[in-house]
């Protein structure tokens, strides 16, 4: 009996050795086309990640690269105690309060109206959704000349009074983030438009008609029904925006240097890290702050799907 139990643990691992290999002949095909995505996502993306975690106990500079000096977890603490990291995170809350709002309410109004919209729709989803395909880099120029001091909008402010000299937005410490924000959300909110205007048009019109029947006017309609209904795409929404939103390097790096200006009124995390990493040759302490930020977004991504799924309950 001993004898046949062993020749019976000795069979199944080989009978499933068996059938893996034969899975594999069957879908042979399958596993050669994903071998490109999956090199690539090792040497691009896994292997960079494994070094950066390695980086962050050492100090290291691309400019002497045998100097590389054992820290422990100096860099984190650094890292923790440094007022500039957290300085640029305070602008990226700052900037994305300014810029959600603005961009999803401004979507969400443009959404609304080109639902009764019978004839041209796509004619004007077309023209609301071109800042999006447009540069980075070329709008916030055309922006940084719109609010300029001699731009078109404060020359007009300051024929009507409203200003009495010319605002130097830049070189100030509140207002880059607002008017950054404020740009931004001309450029991606027609995102915002597309996704709320198909969440409008899956909306059953039944709960429309079953609350004008009970005497639900236009703003209960939008308040009861249609902000509830649309909130797994606004959800969405917020998610996209928040973790974009803690990347955000282009806008900034196109109006100011690499530390946000003479005050840092403008520095953000990813370009605070660029400057220590290719500015000052400090790749150890740029790779703690990268994986810092990582973790930053992780846990802010999952404190938002728990605080949903809460709301659900």
């Amino acid at each position: 009996m001993a004898t046949q139990g062993l020749q019976t643990s000795t069979r199944q691992p080989t009978a499933q050795r068996h059938r893996l290999f034969r899975q594999i002949q069957r879908h042979r095909w399958g596993y050669i086309f994903v071998l490109p995505w999956i090199l690539v996502y090792l040497v691009f993306q896994l292997y960079p990640l494994l070094l950066s975690f390695y980086l962050t106990f050492f100090t290291y500079s691309f400019v002497n690269p045998d100097d590389l000096r054992f820290v422990g977890i100096g860099n984190w603490l650094r890292g923790l105690a440094d007022p500039l990291f957290w300085l640029s995170l305070f602008n990226i809350l700052y900037n994305q309060t300014i810029f959600i709002v603005v961009k999803t309410g401004l979507g969400l109004a443009t959404a609304l109206l080109l639902k009764q919209v019978l004839r041209a729709g796509r004619i004007f989803r077309t023209i609301y959704f071109t800042p999006v395909v447009t540069s980075v880099i070329v709008l916030m120029l055309i922006g940084e000349y719109l609010v300029g001091p001699t731009g078109p909008i404060q020359s007009q402010l300051l024929s009507w009074g409203v200003f009495e000299q010319p605002a130097f937005w830049k070189s100030s410490f509140w207002l880059p983030m607002p008017i950054i924000a404020l740009i931004n959300s001309w450029k991606w909110f027609g995102i915002s438009t597309v996704i709320l205007l198909a969440g409008l048009f899956a909306i059953d019109s039944q709960l429309y008609e079953s609350a004008s029947l009970d005497g639900a006017n236009a703003w209960q309609k939008f308040l009861f029904i249609t902000i509830p209904q649309l909130r797994p795409q606004l959800f969405f929404l917020l998610v996209v925006d928040v973790i974009n939103g803690l990347q955000m390097f282009s806008e900034v790096y196109a109006l100011f240097d690499l530390y946000g200006g003479n005050h840092n009124q403008a520095l953000t995390p990813v370009l605070y890290l660029y400057a220590q990493a290719f500015d000052r040759s400090n790749m150890g302490y740029a790779s703690t702050l990268g994986l810092t930020l990582a973790a930053i977004i992780a846990f802010i991504t999952v404190l938002q799907f728990r605080l949903i799924n809460c709301g659900n309950e």
